[in-house]
């Protein structure tokens, strides 16, 4: 494990990610996987290998081959990142879902989010948890095609400032809980039913989209699963799509409806629980860039103005504004006076904030200092034609401002500022963008907006805000900008007669490595399933494959096959098997 470590630690992609990113890494624990995971894993590569050859772009199967996956087993993510690294990539293992802007920006710095967990053998087919299969078979492959890898850093750079709302996180958090209890053993199905309740009682909400459900609808129609090519004949390159060996199938069926990929996607939502009723087909990977660049232009990192900050106020999560001057304001928002045009002449942090320029922690100016919050009203003011922006050092000279010298401003908005002239803060172009004042008293009609007793007063420089985003300007401004969810993965123990299944699977498994020839032994696994694990048909298939007695084979076939007749859900998966080992 030490070797894995220091794998991770040296691999550049990962060492670059800001700290309140590294928090959500966890360790693989390869050792964890047991055989029946394995041999889960096996049959999925195995059945969609075979069926995407010909489905899927074509950049997926080269891609398989360049990210260093296998078809026999799970993979190191430690393996894969040197793999990675070539390619200008790096993948971290996780708990299940995270956060969606936390999602966004691991995707922004190039880094594949993996979920370290496997799906078990009754969700062969399909989980609604994210699980190695879904991420590592599914999303790993096709980066490897250089347009679709700069869509999926381009996406996740915007997606990461992409404002969201309370309901978004309830959501998550909501969807979450869904995917543990359901990918976990032994757990009560009324609280499985009591969770799928509450996200119908959230999906069946009118809410209107945000902008980060509304990124998140544009990755779901594109990097989960979208068609591409050809409208009459389109290939697979979502992983959603890749990583399930039912719905890659039933995706392709005239029941499912087939749409032009366009800016359209953004306000068509989706069930995670559930297939697909529409798929969008794009017709080649840059025209995903256009429609993401098309709905950029929308948001309110390109807009500003009150609508983004009001946008930030409603989420209650740490956001930044930038104003007409550059300036950077990171933190929570928490108030805006506006005048009748909807402009804002004021506007309120509260808690931790941090100013910055060009992304950069202005020297003096981080959490530590503006511990209580930030405020400054903004605009032009009264009687003067120049915004103080705008004002060259003539100007700046004949309206007084000078350190050390006391000011009295009135703004057009009628906010009035009183104080000493400590000093102030330039950007690049030299001109003003903060100016601190001390026995300061801030004032709007007749409200004290700040008081001497406060202490210093940080008043920014700007007519407008031209920009606000999810997050902090400075990536390092922030010691943990998104909050872990308290709902954890269920680990449940292992009875004694699991533990003896996994075994069996692991002695097929040596068997089929070691190429050996233990017919005697197949045979004597065999009868042990169809005695004590009446159920399992996975390690049946598995013997099926390797044993050369014709009269087994034919036992098991018909034990597979009468299996089938009893259990509709198992006809296809079993269908599926019996094909594979007559190739094999």
């Amino acid at each position: 494990m030490k070797e894995q470590e220091s794998d991770i630690e040296t691999n550049e992609f990962i060492k670059r990610l800001p700290p309140h990113l590294k928090q959500f890494i966890k360790p693989q624990h390869y050792e964890d996987y047991s055989p029946i995971d394995q041999a889960v894993w096996r049959y999925v590569m195995r059945k969609n290998v075979q069926y995407l050859s010909s489905a899927a772009h074509n950049s997926y199967i080269d891609g398989l081959k360049q990210t260093g996956i296998s078809i026999e087993e799970i993979p190191s993510i430690y393996g894969m990142n040197r793999i990675l690294k070539d390619i200008g990539w790096a993948a971290v293992t996780v708990d299940g879902f995270i956060p969606p802007n936390a999602f966004m920006e691991f995707q922004a710095y190039k880094v594949l989010v993996i979920a370290c967990d496997i799906r078990q053998l009754e969700n062969i087919e399909y989980t609604p948890a994210p699980d190695i299969i879904h991420e590592a078979a599914g999303h790993a492959p096709i980066i490897a095609n250089p347009d679709y890898s700069e869509y999926l850093r381009r996406l996740g750079e915007i997606g990461a400032k992409a404002i969201l709302s309370d309901y978004d996180l309830e959501l998550y958090e909501a969807v979450r809980k869904l995917s543990i209890l359901k990918e976990a053993r032994g757990v009560d199905e009324n609280e499985i039913k009591k969770a799928e309740s509450e996200i119908e009682r959230l999906q069946i909400m009118k809410v209107e989209f945000s902008e980060m459900a509304k990124i998140r609808n544009l990755q779901w129609w594109t990097i989960e699963y979208g068609l591409i090519g050809d409208f009459d004949h389109p290939k697979i390159y979502g992983a959603g799509l890749l990583s399930s060996i039912g719905e890659s199938k039933s995706c392709m069926q005239p029941e499912v409806k087939k749409i032009p990929y366009s800016i359209d996607a953004v306000n068509i939502g989706f069930d995670i629980t559930k297939p697909q009723p529409q798929l969008f087909i794009t017709p080649d990977f840059p025209h995903l860039m256009q429609v993401l660049e098309e709905y950029a232009n929308t948001m309110s990192v390109r807009k500003g103005g009150y609508k983004g900050l009001q946008k930030l106020i409603h989420s209650g999560m740490i956001g930044t504004i930038e104003l007409s001057t550059g300036l950077q304001i990171s933190g929570k928002f928490s108030r805006m006076i506006q005048n009748e045009d909807n402009e804002i002449i004021f506007f309120k942090t509260e808690g931790p904030t941090a100013l910055a320029y060009k992304d950069k922690e202005l020297i003096g100016h981080g959490i530590k200092y503006h511990k209580d919050g930030f405020s400054s009203p903004l605009g032009k003011l009264k009687n003067i034609s120049l915004a103080i922006e705008d004002m060259g050092p003539v100007d700046l000279k004949a309206y007084n401002f000078y350190d050390g010298k006391r000011l009295s401003l009135e703004f057009e908005s009628g906010v009035k500022i009183e104080g000493l002239n400590v000093t102030g803060v330039r950007n690049v172009q030299g001109k003003l963008m903060l100016i601190q004042l001390s026995d300061c008293t801030v004032s709007y009609k007749d409200e004290i907006l700040f008081k001497p007793e406060w202490g210093l007063f940080d008043m920014a420089v700007g007519k407008d805000i031209i920009s606000a985003f999810a997050g902090a300007a400075d990536a390092y401004s922030f010691p943990n900008i998104y909050n872990a969810s308290s709902t954890l993965t269920i680990k449940p123990e292992k009875s004694q007669k699991t533990l003896t299944l996994e075994s069996l699977y692991q002695t097929i498994r040596n068997i089929r490595i070691e190429k050996a020839d233990k017919e005697n032994e197949l045979s004597v696994i065999f009868n042990k399933i169809k005695s004590d694990y009446p159920s399992d048909w996975l390690l049946a298939s598995e013997i099926l494959e390797l044993t050369k007695n014709r009269d087994l084979k034919t036992e098991i076939t018909n034990y597979l096959k009468n299996l089938a007749g009893t259990n509709p859900n198992l006809v296809k998966l079993i269908t599926d098997a019996l094909q594979m080992a007559e190739k094999n």
